[in-house]
């Protein structure tokens, strides 16, 4: 049994953020009821780099944070649709959503309005900048966020920097803890009986990630230096190169800079270093680089990494995203899982499902992300509408389902 069976949860969310915060839920064993609009589905589903998945809306970037959800297409702008929402929501325990502030609140969905109906639901909102302040009505995506909360300014280089971090950190980290507030909040319902509204802001989230940056800046007076791809005042702690390609090294401590040196066969440096307070290290961050910079160029990245890391220095030869997935440490653990969907050529895909593992009944992806609309038979039969009804919702535009569904099945 996973922590979240017999958890409903209605999920009103689009784009990344949203939906990777539900999909924590639903490997988790939360049954997920993704709702969509039949004509404007969630924009991701067209999106990735195999255009086979792409036609069918199951591109990789919506793949990838979609599995073991079932979908429910609806027309929420429609009377219908919004009576039919209301009645699922008030048998539902969690709902979230990520439209802007007031969206849902016009479709009679708020949150004020279905715990009317459902006292004990948790309903959580995710959007840019947050339910309240002056830009709480403005749009946002990850490099929005980015720019406005300080991290671009913090990435990159003093020569570089601004620099977009690659990844969609922030959405991923918005979900994160959004999944978590989720968690609480139904912990927490646990022991009062009550629900709970949860406000989740990316720009919240972003400052949550540079938690040591934020009290810097406050206590210094000035925004932090962009380090680039090395520590400024300690030379242990950095990118160097080597006589094939990149070593990132994590000597961090005054004990792990004075072991580095050892393990390099500098015994003096090594010595001299273990003396030494946090200042006196910076103050020759220079001299130390330079001299370890003539020393790792000698051997290869794989060289230094197999020689630091036994001796307790973290280091790793910089890697392609590829290679890292074909690497034996990945395949050891249980963060990638069959996703169900293959690609063009007929080679299986692996989706990241958790950063964690249970001992027993952990995160797990059993269920391929959903066609649009593929369960929407199915949820209405659970929730008890009439095969008529569904039928002429059918008919009216109200509901869609894929053509190979009827009602009367």
């Amino acid at each position: 049994m996973r922590a979240f069976d017999g958890i409903r949860v209605i999920d009103f969310t689009h784009v990344l953020a949203g939906p990777f915060c539900t999909y924590q839920l639903a490997v988790m064993g939360a049954d997920v009821i993704k709702i969509e609009s039949p004509t404007a589905p969630d924009m991701m589903r067209p999106e990735g780099v195999d255009p086979a998945l792409a036609d069918q809306g199951l591109g990789s970037h919506f793949m990838c944070q979609s599995g073991e959800k079932r979908s429910l297409a609806v027309d929420f702008a429609s009377e219908q649709g919004q009576a039919l929402l209301r009645t699922l929501a008030s048998d539902a325990d969690v709902l979230v959503e990520n439209f802007r502030p007031g969206v849902m609140a016009r479709a009679g969905l708020d949150y004020e309005t279905l715990a009317q109906l459902n006292p004990a639901l948790v309903y959580c909102s995710i959007s840019g900048f947050g339910q309240t302040g002056p830009k709480s009505q403005d749009p946002a995506y990850d490099n929005v966020i980015q720019a406005f909360s300080g991290l671009m300014a913090h990435t990159g280089s003093v020569q570089t920097a601004p620099v977009r971090v690659g990844p969609p950190v922030l959405d991923y980290g918005t979900g994160a803890q959004a999944a978590f507030a989720i968690a609480a909040a139904l912990f927490q319902r646990g022991r009062s009986g009550e629900g709970q509204y949860i406000d989740v802001a990316m720009l919240d989230a972003a400052l949550m990630m540079m938690g040591t940056s934020v009290v810097d800046t406050q206590a210094s007076g000035q925004p932090p230096t962009p380090p680039g791809n090395s520590s400024l005042t300690r030379a242990g702690y950095g990118c160097y190169e080597t006589s094939d390609g990149l070593i990132m090294i994590g000597a961090f401590t005054i004990r792990q800079n004075a072991t580095l040196w050892r393990a390099l066969g500098e015994g003096a440096i090594a010595d001299e270093v273990a003396s030494l307070c946090a200042a006196d290290l910076a103050a020759r961050v220079d001299i130390d680089s330079r001299a370890l910079q003539q020393i790792l160029r000698q051997q290869s990245a794989q060289h230094w990494e197999d020689l630091l890391n036994p001796a307790g220095v973290p280091a790793a030869r910089v890697r392609q995203l590829d290679e890292t997935l074909q690497s034996e440490q990945v395949a050891a653990r249980a963060v990638l899982q069959p996703s169900g969907l293959q690609i063009d050529t007929g080679r299986p895909l692996q989706a990241p499902v958790a950063a964690f593992g249970f001992q027993q009944d952990g995160p797990a992806l059993h269920r391929s992300a959903p066609l649009l609309g593929e369960h929407t038979i199915e949820v209405l039969r659970e929730a008890g509408i009439e095969p008529q009804r569904i039928d002429q919702w059918l008919e009216d535009g109200v509901i869609a389902a894929p053509v190979n569904q009827c009602a009367s099945n």
